[in-house]
């Protein structure tokens, strides 16, 4: 059971393709045909970037799809260094002035130095439209080499770092969601359909910790899948710290979500962590279904904690850590909304491929022809 959870911390999918085909459902149909999908992808894609801007007061900005290595803005994702960025070396005048690049795995320390660069004022924010590639994701139905996010950020104030704020910031994305399945469903009633449930209209707002206290001797992911079954959509708070067990409920990089703030349960149990995911319950996939991660930012002293937690205070002398440590930038909460993770969702899709264009191993198309689904090439 330990290697179990050790193995569950990081790298997300499945894993393996004989695996992969057992979960794959047996009696798909599409309820769109491919050029619907199109036409229903971007009547989603567009509600949801008008009312996400409108909920949270943000401006869409452009965002970068390569950064400097030596701005150590890139994302990791993971403190274990499991997932590394795609570096390339530009030799620009000749190798005179050359850069050393990375194509970004998320915009997430980027965002925050844009709220400066931007001329963001407190209660004011970002979206981008984030193109990245992570070319350590196992290629399964939901997570592909291709990664494009809703990335967002908002600055707060010292007074908003808290689990009050980060719920009431939570809960109008939902709406958005919601909304989002309202409206595509309202262009195509086909896919308001018995067979596969709306989204519930309320979150469920639940700690990593008493999850963990649910279902102690369950890895993350059938933790998370047994609560979803119970609750079919969910917010799991404090992803990062470490648990009663000895491990996180999911490795989070140590430099920008806040994972070891103190918190308390709303029956009075000591938690820690201002940040979590959405998950819900995939009825085509019949899984757990992660759509967005999401938190209350660093502040200079809880940066130096986590980055001491992780054996990385290296990274201080890193730019973007230098402007949290000197108040060069603001405070803020920011997330990544997975875009083709929420089409596939709410188009009920059984692949993510479907609704996104990018590379699959013939392995995976050839077993998905065998299964009604049909991956854009």
């Amino acid at each position: 059971m330990t290697d179990d959870k050790k193995a569950d911390l990081a790298g997300p999918g499945i894993g393996d393709y004989a695996e992969l085909e057992k979960i794959l459902p047996q009696d798909y149909n599409s309820l769109l045909s491919p050029k619907e999908t199109q036409i229903a992808t971007y009547a989603v894609k567009d509600y949801i970037e008008q009312n996400l801007c409108k909920e949270l007061n943000l401006i869409r900005v452009t965002v970068p799809l390569i950064v400097d290595v030596e701005s150590g803005i890139n994302d990791y994702l993971d403190r274990d260094g499991s997932r590394t960025p795609i570096g390339f070396h530009i030799s620009n005048d000749h190798n005179k002035n050359p850069i050393d690049a990375e194509v970004v795995q998320a915009a997430t320390k980027w965002k925050r130095m844009a709220l400066k660069q931007f001329g963001m004022d407190i209660g004011e924010g970002l979206l981008t439209d984030m193109r990245a590639v992570r070319k350590d994701y196992f290629l399964d139905h939901d997570h592909s080499a291709y990664v494009d996010q809703w990335d967002w950020e908002l600055a707060i104030t010292e007074e908003q770092r808290n689990l009050k704020f980060l719920r009431e910031v939570v809960e109008k994305i939902w709406k958005v969601l919601k909304g989002a399945e309202t409206h595509v469903q309202e262009l195509f009633p086909q896919l308001k359909n018995d067979k596969y449930p709306d989204l519930p209209d309320k979150l469920t707002f639940i700690h990593a910790e008493e999850i963990l206290d649910r279902f102690p001797n369950l890895p993350r992911i059938q933790r998370e899948t047994e609560i979803i079954k119970e609750y079919p959509a969910i917010f799991i708070i404090g992803i990062g710290w470490v648990l009663e067990d000895g491990y996180p409920h999911e490795m989070r990089a140590a430099d920008y979500d806040d994972w070891v703030t103190e918190t308390t349960s709303e029956d009075g149990q000591p938690m820690h962590g201002l940040n979590g995911d959405i998950l819900v319950w995939n009825p085509v996939t019949k899984r757990r279904h992660e759509l967005t991660s999401m938190g209350i930012r660093v502040n200079k002293e809880t940066l130096k904690k986590q980055l001491e937690i992780s054996g990385q205070l290296d990274f201080l002398k890193l730019p973007y850590h230098r402007a949290i440590l000197n108040d060069e930038i603001p405070l803020s909460i920011g997330g990544g909304i997975g875009q083709s993770r929420t089409f596939m969702l709410l188009l009920k899709k059984a692949h993510i491929g479907e609704v996104s264009a990018t590379v699959w191993p013939k392995i995976l198309k050839d077993m998905c022809k065998k299964k009604n689904i049909y991956v854009i090439e």
